[in-house]
């Protein structure tokens, strides 16, 4: 591939990087929340309960960070906090998903119909390019994670 190619596709890539910040960022705000807080709840409703530890290696944020996104999604009871039965000192999350889902699904209708309506103009074939992208992009940036010191995100993300 040719320099010129790879230039374009670096921009499309920052731009879909940037647009999907603003989009999220969107929700976010219209859900409550930050950008970033929500796309965390995406995490519990994939994972299912855990723990605040295990909650914390997944996201690669700290403990005490941890704590606040419990706090303010606690608040608007969309996760209970429950005491482990083996050790009281472990803190489990359990996302309540009705109500995550009932929030956050109306606010992605429209991204998720025309994504949708996207990926069916597209060929098989083409669909497999681009999941291969996808895929290996993904690898790219674990790793870029990975040595910038999150060494906690591995593969955890895209094999769930």
């Amino acid at each position: 591939m040719n320099k010129s190619a790879v230039d374009r596709i670096r921009k499309l890539v920052q731009a879909y990087a940037y647009t999907s910040i603003q989009m999220h960022e969107a929700i976010g705000r219209k859900a409550g929340f930050s950008g970033t807080d929500h796309k965390y709840l995406g995490f519990l409703l994939q994972r299912g309960q855990m723990t605040a530890g295990e909650f914390s290696n997944l996201t690669g944020l700290t403990t005490g960070a941890v704590t606040g996104l419990i706090d303010r999604f606690e608040k608007k009871n969309l996760l209970e906090r429950q005491f482990s039965k083996d050790d009281r000192r472990k803190v489990i999350i359990v996302p309540n998903t009705e109500k995550i889902m009932a929030l956050l699904a109306p606010l992605y209708k429209e991204f998720r119909y025309k994504s949708e309506m996207l990926t069916a103009s597209f060929s098989e074939e083409e669909n497999k390019i681009i999941e291969t992208y996808f895929s290996k992009a993904i690898e790219i940036m674990i790793d870029v994670a990975n040595n910038l010191g999150n060494e906690t995100i591995k593969k955890k993300i895209i094999n769930s």
